[in-house]
């Protein structure tokens, strides 16, 4: 059976490409909105942390309407920390629409999602979005994207894909330069490329659950497409997995609904090719198959990525802990871990000896920081240690995970880059021309780009553009120093006032304010001098009959520095912890007595 009434396609592209962007429209022009209706910008980042950073963190479907065709259409994310979405993601779909910003050109992440769409055989779409830019060289990223498509391998057909220019913020398309004025060649191209699903719709039932979303108030929805057969409301069902990983076991289908719009919308059943959710099933997960009981065959489904970088979770045990959080012990702090991994494939979480401690294994900073952020905003107060990469060992050799590193500098910034990328072992691969800048490409050890972001965004004054992806493990690259500043430490608890800050700014750039609370041990500030140094904030000036407390008012501070919560994950040295909580975050020692401290230091 061949489903003409259906196309199942994923947008993949370079992180900013303008996914997002691109899918409003196509939503807009598809029928899903009422033409007077009123709809906020990237509807399908429906994240309040993904309409912030304007980035996609997790895949979302969605479905628009051409004629009498119904496309289903599944925005992956670009940024390389959440490439297991993607990989998954496309056991879903015959088709992608490959996205490239008609300025920058194709980007590490591009050949990773390309590579994928490729190694599955799907069709592809050549889109180059952003045509209405005027610095825009449409003929130059075209040329990229073919040559490409051959170091990729393409075959001959996929190498001859159609190629459509688009402008996704004014939701045109056309199959030359020249814009029309809506989507229609676009969505022509979407029916008559890519293959529509076909299978046995007498067959016995097979669905393979490609990722999964978690409601409170029926549990696990399993999210996939039938590959065989149907799938019915109240049907019995075998669950079972390509790699062994579970006994296979009875379950039925409590709910059944599929994709329509933004909605899901409930139905009796679904047949092949068809993009369904699933629920009633509490231990589905992400890779299984769902299977008619009296034939239990599994589908294929790839391994996803190892992490390649790992932090410690703990329970904040500071002077403040428990005054700013709803959720604060053990228990919350387990519970919500290995909750997020029914939905992140990518995410690794373990128990250690200490009851109170937890690891946590990811792709990348950003997908640590996003679980940090989401959490400290759901009322979780918790420590974090420093990132630290995971290693690994063959033949007795020690591997580390490389980094392939892309960078956009103005002509002026290449040479204090290249000098601190070689700091950082790592080494030049490359440099093209790209208008009045340059773009340097260069591998480079995982740890050493940690910490290096805030550094290179100083470095370039902020015009520079920096992009990674994971390239695989390689020899160890040596010793490499971790931070070249110390630690400005509060002496005691208390409020900071402004003579304490005013004698404490001499010595490095200040963290805290003047009436913020801070506690022995508390990292107030950084210096530049490589041992830590005792400060004290609180430190009030004497009043006597010469001198009257009010003379602070003429003391000028410096304003303190304010740091996101990536620019801190990057500064935290071994010996120190992230606090996080809903309303604050704080850099604080691992051992908060000074005295303590001091003599764990003369016993090393």
């Amino acid at each position: 059976m061949i489903r003409n009434d259906l196309r199942n396609i994923a947008i993949i592209a370079h992180v900013d490409h303008g996914k997002t962007t691109l899918v409003d429209e196509m939503l807009k022009q598809g029928g899903i909105f009422r033409a007077n209706q009123q709809v906020n910008e990237r509807v399908m980042d429906s994240n309040d942390l993904e309409r912030e950073r304007g980035i996609t963190i997790l895949a979302k479907n969605t479905a628009a309407y051409y004629k009498n065709t119904k496309i289903n259409i599944i925005d992956t994310p670009g940024h390389a920390d959440f490439s297991g979405e993607v990989e998954r993601i496309l056991k879903m779909v015959n088709g992608v629409l490959l996205l490239v910003d008609a300025v920058e050109g194709p980007m590490p992440q591009t050949r990773f999602v390309l590579q994928k769409a490729l190694d599955l055989g799907h069709k592809i779409i050549l889109c180059v979005n952003k045509v209405d830019r005027p610095d825009a060289d449409v003929k130059r990223v075209v040329d990229e994207i073919l040559g490409l498509l051959i170091d990729l391998n393409a075959d001959e057909e996929q190498f001859n894909s159609p190629i459509v220019y688009c402008s996704g913020r004014h939701g045109t398309a056309s199959m030359t330069i020249e814009q029309k004025s809506d989507l229609t060649d676009l969505f022509e191209t979407i029916v008559n490329h890519v293959t529509p699903p076909e299978g046995d719709e007498k067959g016995k039932t097979q669905v393979l659950i490609s990722s999964i979303d978690y409601n409170e108030y029926v549990g696990r929805i399993g999210i996939g497409r039938v590959e065989r057969g149907t799938i019915a409301t109240g049907q019995e069902i075998m669950i079972c997995d390509f790699h062994n990983t579970i006994q296979p076991y009875k379950s039925k289908v409590v709910t059944l609904m599929q994709i329509d719009g933004l909605k899901r919308v409930p139905v009796n059943s679904a047949m092949v090719g068809d993009i369904i959710c699933i629920s009633g099933c509490a231990e589905l997960t992400i890779g299984n198959t769902i299977c008619a009981v009296d034939s239990v065959d599994p589908v294929v489904f790839m391994k996803i990525g190892k992490p390649t970088l790992e932090m410690r979770f703990m329970v904040n045990d500071s002077p403040f802990a428990g005054k700013e959080g709803k959720f604060i012990t053990t228990r919350h702090l387990r519970e919500r871990l290995f909750r997020e991994l029914l939905k992140d494939v990518s995410l690794k979480v373990e128990d250690t000896q200490s009851t109170d401690t937890f690891i946590v294994k990811g792709r990348g900073e950003m997908h640590l920081s996003i679980l940090i952020e989401t959490m400290r905003r759901e009322g979780y107060e918790f420590a974090v240690s420093m990132p630290r990469v995971l290693f690994q060992y063959e033949d007795g050799k020690k591997l580390e995970p490389m980094e392939q590193l892309i960078i956009d500098v103005p002509d002026e910034s290449v040479g204090v880059v290249m000098e601190k990328i070689g700091s950082r072992k790592g080494e030049f691969r490359n440099m093209s021309l790209l208008g009045s800048r340059k773009r340097l490409e260069f591998s480079i050890p995982a740890r050493g780009l940690i910490g290096y972001k805030s550094e290179f965004m100083t470095d370039t004054k902020g015009e520079g553009i920096l992009n990674t992806l994971f390239m695989g493990y390689e020899e160890y690259k040596g010793d490499l120093s971790r931070r070249n500043c110390g630690s400005l430490i509060a002496y005691e608890t208390g409020a900071a006032v402004t003579y304490g800050l005013f004698n404490a700014q001499d010595r490095g750039p200040l963290f805290v304010g003047p009436n913020t609370q801070v506690y022995e041990g508390m990292v107030v500030g950084a210096t530049p001098k490589a041992d830590d140094i005792v400060v004290n904030v609180c430190k009030k000036k004497h009043v006597t009959n010469m001198r009257a407390s009010g003379t602070d008012e003429a003391l000028r501070l410096i304003p303190p520095k304010r740091m996101s919560l990536e620019e801190m994950l990057e500064f935290i040295d071994e010996d120190e912890y992230l606090e996080v909580t809903p309303k604050n975050l704080r850099i604080r020692k691992a051992t908060l007595s000074n005295m303590y401290r001091a003599k764990e230091r003369n016993k090393k």
